[in-house]
């Protein structure tokens, strides 16, 4: 069946493949083992003369405040990984490593002396910092400090000392923030005051400048102007019936003098002296009323002063005329009999009151032109509080707007010396080693048995490379397959090969060989590789 056929030919064309690489290998064994081997050896030799590195590893856990949050809130970035970050850039300084090198005596035992950046540059690359996050791997929680060296003591002493610095580091870092932060909000707070007295004295100034016509002495004024405007309708009513009794005197004082006789100067008399002492007196009194309210400019006073003057004057040519007439013994221009008749005492008494009268209505006239005075100038006052109080909503708006932001900074400034303190008693977030520096047993690199692996894939490679490369550049026929695809017609049938004993006996000599070879090989990768294994 057709069927058959092609799989009967499928089967031959898979044994004819099979037996061509079995053919081949038999051919080419030992120019795949002995590159096999070589290259092994080669990777497997480079292993034990790279020089030998010990890596120690220490781990530090990063501790949270031991004081909460919401008692004392910490004045520092909470940004583990940037401050971390800067604390790696500064140990890693040129300083600081050159002071552990040269502490330690790094990296002086080579052939070649090393320059100091040279011996830097080399210790960065042999520092290690891994960093260890939580479960949701969203905040650090610990980090390892390595370090390789090819001493495993002086690897343990290097990595304690960069653990110290770490530590050390950390807290210093985390002092001098939280102390800036605080001298920063201090100096702040310095302005806000400086701002705070600044706005208190424009409102005190304010204050002085206006006082009585502030909207806090509003009730006050009106108080005081109603007082006022009820003492103006008293004086007036009183300064009225003070106008009607000068009037009705002054008509009985004419009603008198009408009845006189004869005509004549009247000297003065000494009934006239109370008269004007009593007037002198009640102009003094009304000054000391006025002084008590007013100062000297007030417009009613230097009137005042002049009426009382007149008086005085009055008053002085009086006395010096009756000292006169008690030296003549009798007066320069003595009435008539008529006349002294009429100047009766209640003549007298009369023109007395009268002119008692006309003091009391001028000051009556004063008291109301003051008290008028005064009401103008309340009347003012509460006129002009609705632009004051305005003025002063500006100012006490500034003055509440600074008074907030000291109170704000003053709370933060409080709150920054209590994290600040908690800081220097290291109760803040720090760094404890939790496992101290290891003492490494083995050599971290290089790594034999990786390059025990390596090897054999080397080895591979270049063995298969090299056995292609010689069957390749092979131009013998070694089967009868090669022979039908160079001849042009079929062939019909063919000579079986025919071994002589020599032939067989090197043959099974060359498979034994190439059989010991492979075992050889095969034990001593081996070999090396459970050696690589042990002395790691």
């Amino acid at each position: 069946m057709p069927g058959e056929s092609e799989f009967s030919e499928d089967r031959k064309t898979e044994s004819f493949d099979i037996q061509r690489y079995l053919n081949l290998a038999r051919r080419r064994h030992m120019f795949f083992l002995v590159p096999l081997l070589v290259g092994w050896l080669t990777v497997w030799g480079a292993s034990w003369i790279l020089p030998v590195h010990y890596k120690s590893s220490t781990l530090i856990l990063v501790e949270q405040p031991s004081m909460p949050k919401n008692y004392v809130e910490p004045n520092i970035s909470d940004n583990l990984q940037d401050r971390l970050q800067s604390i790696t850039q500064q140990i890693l300084s040129r300083t600081r490593l050159v002071s552990i090198i040269d502490k330690l005596h790094l990296y002086g035992s080579g052939r070649r002396q090393m320059t100091t950046d040279e011996k830097v540059d080399s210790m960065r690359k042999d520092i290690e910092i891994e960093l260890v996050h939580d479960a949701r791997n969203e905040h650090i929680t610990a980090f390892k400090i390595n370090y390789s060296a090819d001493n495993p003591r002086l690897a343990q002493q290097v990595t304690g000392e960069l653990t110290d610095l770490f530590i050390n580091e950390n807290l210093k870092v985390r002092q001098q923030q939280s102390e800036d932060t605080t001298e920063f909000i201090a100096s702040q707070l310095e302005n806000a005051r400086a701002n705070l007295t600044e706005q208190e004295e424009r409102v005190r100034e304010f204050k002085a400048q206006y006082q009585g016509e502030l909207p806090s002495q509003q009730a006050t004024n009106l108080q005081i102007l109603n007082g006022l405007q009820a003492q103006l309708q008293n004086d007036q009513g009183s300064l009225n019936n003070a106008k009607q009794q000068g009037v009705y005197l002054q008509s009985l004082v004419e009603q008198y003098h009408a009845l006189r006789t004869s005509p004549g100067t009247v000297g003065r008399d000494p009934a006239d002296l109370p008269a004007i002492d009593k007037e002198l007196e009640t102009l003094r009194s009304k000054l000391a009323n006025l002084s008590a309210h007013y100062t000297d400019r007030y417009p009613y006073i230097p009137k005042l002063k002049g009426e009382i003057a007149k008086t005085e004057n009055m008053r002085d040519d009086l006395l010096a005329e009756l000292k006169a007439e008690g030296k003549d013994g009798k007066r320069a221009d003595a009435p008539t009999a008529d006349t002294t008749a009429m100047e009766s005492p209640a003549v007298l008494q009369l023109e007395s009151q009268l002119r008692a009268n006309r003091v009391e209505v001028a000051n009556r006239e004063q008291d109301i032109s003051a008290l008028k005075f005064r009401i103008n100038e309340y009347q003012a006052r509460l006129n002009k509080e609705p632009a004051r109080e305005q003025e002063l909503a500006d100012l006490s708006r500034g003055y509440d707007q600074s008074k907030a932001n000291y109170d704000d900074l003053l709370k933060k400034k409080n709150q920054s010396e209590m994290a600040t303190s908690m800081e220097q008693m290291q109760q803040g977030e720090r760094f404890r080693m939790l496992d101290p520096p290891s003492l490494p047993a083995r050599a971290d690199s290089p790594n034999r048995l990786k390059f025990c692996g390596i090897g054999v894939g080397f080895g591979l490679a270049l063995g298969f490379l090299v056995a292609g490369g010689f069957e390749a550049l092979d131009r013998r026929i070694h089967n009868e397959e090669e022979i039908k695809t160079l001849l042009p017609v079929p062939i019909i049938s063919n000579i079986p090969e025919i071994l002589v004993p020599a032939e067989e006996q090197h043959s099974q000599r060359s498979m034994l060989l190439g059989w010991t070879t492979a075992a050889v090989v095969v034990a001593l990768i081996l070999a090396g590789s459970a050696f690589s294994y042990l002395h790691k």
